[in-house]
């Protein structure tokens, strides 16, 4: 059986290809944001004193680090109406990447920040700082140098998943593929070629990742 490939019906939407390759971008950068800061949240409270709180933030990890994404996702969409809880598809897909994100998140700035001597909190106790502040310049700081390329790691990662959001309808560029296929019927075309984008959009952000790291932790080069 011979196939004739024929990409011109494809590439001549690379409008829509490079609108959703945006969205997907979007949906990774708000979906990491809300990461960081249920990482560095979660964190705090599970060094805190509050037995309570710990035990909150080590059942949160647990409970999205060993269940799928696509469970996660669909039970914010679909689930949580029925709790007067009701998301768009793109709230609910930055909601969704930002918990389990987060979730790793915590893992890896709680790596990072177990990684300084104490000593350091103790001078810093000394030196009359507050607990805030103590986490914030002395353990924090320090800790992003080493944890940096993990969190880029996850970034990446939370980039991919994003193709995982078409189940809900939002706009990303695996939703903007179904939508070409359905027009052209040209799938392996289609798919070929977003496999292209992925490819190229994560060795993007990892070497521009890794300049930043560079630039603002002194890493060595390679």
């Amino acid at each position: 059986m011979n196939v004739e490939l024929d990409f011109g019906a494809v590439l001549a939407r690379w409008p829509e290809l490079a609108w959703g390759t945006l969205g997907t971008l979007w949906l990774a950068l708000c979906g990491m944001i809300l990461a960081m800061i249920i990482g560095v949240l979660g964190v705090a409270v599970r060094r805190s004193h509050s037995r309570i709180g710990a035990a909150f933030v080590i059942a949160f990890v647990e409970i999205v680090r060993n269940t799928p994404f696509l469970v996660q996702i669909f039970f914010i969409f679909f689930a949580l109406p029925l709790a007067g809880v009701r998301l768009d598809p793109t709230t609910t897909a930055i909601v969704a990447l930002g918990l389990n994100g987060g979730a790793y998140a915590i893992e890896i700035i709680r790596g990072g920040v177990e990684s300084i001597p104490k000593g350091q909190s103790e001078a810093g106790f000394a030196l009359g700082l507050s607990r805030a502040d103590i986490f914030r310049l002395i353990i924090l700081k320090p800790a992003l140098r080493a944890i940096f390329p993990s969190l880029a790691s996850q970034f990446v990662l939370l980039t991919l998943m994003t193709s995982i959001a078409t189940s809900i309808s939002a706009f990303e560029l695996t939703s903007v593929a179904q939508r070409i296929d359905g027009d052209t019927f040209r799938s392996f075309e289609v798919y070929f070629t977003i496999t292209g984008i992925y490819l190229v959009l994560s060795w993007l952000l990892m070497t521009g990742l890794a300049a930043i790291a560079r630039l603002s932790f002194n890493y060595p080069t390679k």
